[in-house]
């Protein structure tokens, strides 16, 4: 029997064993949805569905009531369900989501009604379901509200808001930033009323326990001045509400138009900058391109139109191919070797396997920083190229040097365009720019290993 079975199933063996004698199903369920989560969050996604499996062996072998185990089943179907949405595999997402929605209704559990609303929405946003995504937020959030779970659903909005950037989804991060305004504007006049009803009970309350308590005109009195001094501050608070709540509102909708500027500006932005490379290419090729300060201005135009190219092209689909891995990396190793310094090993260490990816992209960056690494890799120092698969949908290339060491307090402004003043002849500092936006733009990262101290190593990190 193969080792890692035999171990999965000892652990299995032993949650059964450790369930039977405590019967605390919900505690078991979690415990193993924890470990899955850590195991698909490492990649290790054959794991986590062998340990889903042997969870479900655990309900289904319970003797619990069917509304206990569909709260089980609920929780193991959701993580199946996360780890599609990582892959980004729409079908078999939705069909999960289906799986959760039934055991969501048998648990007769509200909580997971509500938490199926919100993975639906998310969904929906994810694979560009704008309208799906709107109408099944308006149910959730209709629901949270009416029961006057403010806070919960706030921290929703705010949960999908934080989703989308860091997904880089900017189509997310919209639709969800409206809606939140949206919503923000009734609560706060839900609020309001709400505040105003309890006022008035309040006083309604008092006027009653007056009327039974003491009926002399001097209890009365003193009531009826203190209910004038109430009244009065309920005014002065009403108006002080109503003052915020107008500034709240003139606010958010200078927000919005705000956000409509700026997604404005962007494509103005690289409509500007490719006319303007446009009308500067004829007149620099007329000039000598031999002289080091044009051949600077020629590089910088075409790398400004190229950047800015790419950030409006985010959210477009990139294409990929299949790829053989080792000729790949050999090909791009060959074309740096006449660059390096004498002494300097450039070294290959990558599989004979093929993998989906876009070329031009990876090439481009993979170029560049090796090009990079064979300029500032000193005499008798080392280059290498390294792949590793870090799981069924992401794949790794690792560029190493053993030249200096980039300072920490350098590192946050790499990636960053025009965070700093070049000499055009020496670089203008978007090679780097450039590479990260491609990386994004295939939903892919690129980044300083800021563990490896020998020299410098960057990482590419590629979703498939």
């Amino acid at each position: 029997m193969n080792k890692k079975v035999f171990v999965i199933l000892a652990s299995v063996m032993f949650a059964i064993c450790g369930y039977a004698q405590g019967g605390d199903l919900k505690q078991t369920v979690d415990e193993g949805v924890n470990k899955v989560q850590s195991y698909y969050n490492g990649g290790m996604y054959k794991e986590a569905f062998e340990k889903l499996r042997s969870i479900e062996g655990i309900i289904a072998a319970s003797g619990k009531s069917q509304q206990e185990k569909a709260t089980g089943y609920y929780k193991t179907a959701r993580e199946r369900f996360n780890m599609y949405m990582k892959m980004r595999r729409a079908a078999s997402a939705q069909d999960h989501l289906n799986s959760m929605e039934v055991h969501a209704n048998n648990s007769a559990d509200e909580a997971l009604k509500n938490d199926y609303l919100y993975n639906k929405t998310i969904y929906h946003y994810t694979f560009g379901q704008n309208d799906k995504g709107n109408e099944t937020f308006k149910v959730m959030a209709a629901k949270l509200t009416a029961q006057k779970e403010y806070k919960k659903v706030d921290e929703v909005y705010k949960t999908l808001i934080a989703n989308g950037r860091r997904s880089g989804s900017a189509n997310l991060v919209a639709q969800s930033y409206a809606n939140y305004m949206a919503w923000k504007d009734s609560v706060s006049v839900i609020k309001h009323a709400d505040e105003i009803k309890a006022l008035k009970q309040q006083i309604a309350d008092n006027e009653a326990a007056i009327a039974d308590r003491d009926s002399s005109i001097t209890s009365r009195t003193v009531i009826i001045v203190a209910l004038g001094i109430l009244a009065a501050v309920l005014a002065a608070a009403l108006l002080l509400g109503a003052v915020i709540l107008l500034r709240f509102i003139a606010t958010t909708r200078k927000q919005k138009k705000t956000i409509n500027l700026q997604k404005d500006n962007i494509a103005l932005k690289a409509k500007f900058i490719s006319n303007m490379s446009a009308q500067l290419d004829p007149t620099l090729h007329k000039l000598d391109p031999k002289q080091p300060e044009v051949k600077a201005l020629m590089d910088f135009s075409q790398h400004i139109a190229t950047l800015s190219r790419l950030e409006s092209a985010e959210q477009e689909e990139i294409e990929t191919e299949e790829v053989q891995v080792d000729s790949f990396c050999e090909g791009l190793a060959a074309s740096i070797r006449e660059n390096v310094k004498p002494g300097v090993a450039v070294k290959v260490n990558a599989p004979k396997m093929s993998i989906r990816m876009n070329k031009e992209y990876v090439s481009h960056i993979l170029q560049h920083l090796l090009k990079n690494a064979a300029e500032y890799t000193p005499d008798g120092g080392h280059i290498s190229l390294d792949f590793n698969r870090r799981g069924a949908h992401k794949n790794q290339f690792l560029v190493t040097n053993t030249g200096s060491v980039i300072p920490e307090e350098e590192r946050d402004d790499l990636f960053k365009p025009f965070s700093k003043i070049h000499d055009l002849t020496k670089g203008d500092g978007l090679g780097l720019p450039i590479c990260h936006q491609m990386a994004q733009n295939m939903k892919s990262d690129l980044y300083i290993d800021s563990e490896y101290v020998k020299g410098t190593r960057f990482v590419l990190d590629i979703i498939c």
